[in-house]
């Protein structure tokens, strides 16, 4: 029986089920959310002796609840109160993964946020401040990883262990007045905001 249930949730293609396959290998089991078409994956992990349920959550935009894939992560985020929601996000395209981070915070649910694809983020010469992301976001835990290479993922089941460990407190979720993440996050090594399609336009208030 698992100590802990664990959310995976995410944009598409940021690397959420390579990160899942990781920390789950063959302990999985696929099928379907009751009454949906869309697959449903579950997996057990092993970490510091706990054993910990980890539910990949469809791949989504937000938890506005417009399609199937956002109603089943907020339906499950919100009504099953998972111990942990771990917010995988491309760390090459900030502006519009952090969208759905925001969304998860007000849900109150402690989160942990991973900068997944740092390599290709570092290709295009973003550089990227974990932890002003971190204060930004109301101290979450922030854990940089390129899931692909293994990188950063001992690092993210030790920062999991924490969060749903007894003695662990209830992170800060909420994000302090005129902080903004989206815009603080990278910047191009000319010290100017980058910019990838949904950019970092400097129109958010600084602090």
């Amino acid at each position: 029986m698992a100590n802990a249930v664990i959310a995976l949730a995410g944009n598409p293609n940021a690397g959420k089920s390579t990160i899942f396959n990781a920390l789950t290998g063959s302990r999985q089991h696929v099928g379907n959310w009751p009454g949906k078409t869309v697959e449903k994956k579950e997996g057990l992990c092993q970490i510091n002796g706990q054993t910990i349920q980890i539910v990949d959550l469809p791949g989504t935009y937000s938890l506005s609840a417009f399609s199937a894939e956002e109603q089943i992560a907020r339906d499950f985020i919100v009504r099953e109160k998972p111990a942990l929601v771990v917010n995988v996000v491309d760390a090459a395209n900030l502006e519009r993964n952090l969208y759905l981070t925001t969304q998860i915070l007000e849900t109150g649910i402690p989160t942990v946020l991973v900068l997944n694809m740092m390599d290709v983020a570092g290709r295009r010469g973003l550089q990227i401040n974990a932890e002003v992301i971190s204060q930004g976001l109301g101290g979450i835990p922030v854990i940089t990883t390129t899931a692909r290479r293994n990188e950063g993922l001992e690092q993210l089941r030790q920062a999991m262990a924490r969060a749903v460990s007894p003695n662990a407190g209830t992170a800060p979720t909420t994000i302090p007045a005129g902080h903004c993440p989206r815009c603080h996050a990278a910047k191009t090594p000319n010290g100017h905001h980058a910019h990838n399609g949904h950019g970092y336009n400097g129109r958010h208030s600084h602090s």
